[in-house]
């Protein structure tokens, strides 16, 4: 029997996924330093990170080395209602049209869900002149005023804590927006409202203090 062409094509996307995944399924999340003890609270919540890395191509993952992380970049997707998943998609489907060089290690999505889209020693195309000493995180949003839901502003808090905590970062001065670097409206909701992006970062470090 002849299959539709729409499901044969989903059930090449998923032959696909599933040797990505096989692929991926020795690759460690994050080679701690030896002198970094995580919080009980972080060893739980990394198992909650999806990795799904995008193939090294020339536009969203181009496999340079990263050598130092000095700051955690936060972004905002910009394009309102759709999900990490969607997200990470068209990060990889840019390899087919060219149309950018854009990426970012990770995306949190509107259920909380977050999505590891490069591997912590590589840089992603994500904060200009910053890419070469800084992780990128994409954020999603419901609506265009780039406000956050619930879910998705508690992982992005912990995903941030959790990367601080990595890389020794003080969250007073080392997360810093997308706008920060470029003068870019994003992420729009911290840049529109001041007192919500220092309340963020107070959260952060609440949350590393955490046991």
């Amino acid at each position: 029997m002849k299959l539709p062409g729409i499901i044969v094509e989903a059930m090449e996307l998923n032959r696909r996924r599933s040797i990505r995944m096989s692929r991926r399924a020795a690759v460690t999340l994050v080679t701690l330093p030896k002198d970094i003890e995580l919080p009980d609270w972080a060893e739980e919540f990394k198992t909650t990170i999806m990795e799904d890395y995008l193939p090294v191509n020339e536009y969203s993952r181009p496999g340079k080395e990263l050598k130092k992380v000095n700051a955690v970049v936060i972004h905002y997707v910009g394009n309102p209602g759709t999900t990490a998943a969607q997200n990470r998609s068209y990060f990889e489907n840019i390899i087919e049209t060219g149309e950018a060089y854009v990426s970012s290690h990770f995306i949190v999505g509107l259920e909380g869900e977050i999505i590891q889209c490069v591997p912590l020693d590589e840089i992603s195309y994500a904060s200009n002149e910053r890419n070469d000493d800084t992780i990128a995180v994409e954020s999603c949003h419901p609506d265009e005023t780039g406000a956050y839901n619930k879910a998705t502003y508690e992982s992005l808090v912990k995903l941030t804590a959790y990367l601080c905590i990595l890389y020794n970062l003080n969250p007073d001065k080392d997360i810093i927006r997308h706008y920060d670097v470029t003068g870019k409206e994003c992420p729009k909701y911290f840049v529109d409202y001041e007192n919500e992006w220092n309340l963020f970062k107070a959260q952060v470090k609440r949350q590393m203090s955490e046991k």
